[in-house]
């Protein structure tokens, strides 16, 4: 029996890991800045509400929810018919307004808090987390590679696909750790081709899928991302 995937809405992309990401996978999505990681992982949530009838959660650790709505808004994708299924969570605007709230606990239980109650409520089967290192200062990380594997754990244990934007190094000869914990990992890089400045994509690990590593142009118009393949 072939696995159940979640596309990602990139034409191209799901043609080439037989169909989208095994579903229940944890998918970083690494890239320096300007990159449209968090626009990819919208894209994901928006689309596969609108067309697949899924519901997702966009957890921001850093934008605030009405920049982030205006930003994707321009490109397209606003929400506003899809409120039932398309949820987005400020932890930023949480942190603000803490003096009025009584937690007790440390801001990753809060944040897991959120995301195990919005799972049992509502049943979303989406997750992007944006982004890990926002999580990371967040939660006063000491060991990260203890606290990577428990969060990593705790994310199997939620039982939906989840998408963490990561931001990428320029330094090759550094291994993350969280590049081993991850069932993938999408790059989204930036090089200067003559006087523009142009995105590529590749997919450089999927468990459980065949797929090439090839890196190839992605653009973004009004019909939504696309892939250039050979």
């Amino acid at each position: 029996m072939a696995d159940e995937r979640i596309q990602t809405f990139i034409k191209g992309l799901d043609e080439n890991m037989e169909g989208g990401v095994p579903k229940g996978s944890i998918v970083l999505m690494t890239g320096m800045p300007g990159s449209m990681k968090s626009s990819v992982g919208w894209n994901i949530i928006y689309k596969n509400a609108k067309h697949n009838d899924m519901k997702g959660i966009y957890i921001s650790l850093e934008q605030s929810r009405d920049s982030l709505m205006e930003q994707m808004d321009r490109l397209g994708m606003p929400i506003i018919d899809l409120e039932s299924k398309f949820n987005v969570v400020d932890i930023g605007y949480l942190r603000l307004n803490a003096d009025a709230m009584d937690y007790g606990d440390s801001w990753s239980s809060v944040f897991r808090m959120y995301a195990e109650n919005m799972k049992e409520s509502q049943g979303y089967e989406i997750l992007v987390i944006d982004s890990l290192a926002a999580l990371e200062v967040l939660t006063d990380v000491k060991n990260k590679r203890a606290e990577l594997f428990h969060l990593f754990g705790w994310l199997k244990e939620l039982g939906v696909t989840t998408f963490i934007i990561s931001e990428a190094t320029t330094n090759q000869d550094i291994v993350r750790d969280e590049d081993f914990l991850a069932d993938g990992v999408i790059n989204l890089d930036l090089r200067r081709e003559g006087d523009s400045v142009n995105l590529y994509l590749c997919v450089t690990k999927m468990r459980k899928t065949n797929h090439k590593r090839a890196y190839n142009p992605l653009i973004f118009d009004a019909n939504g991302f696309e892939i250039i393949t050979d």
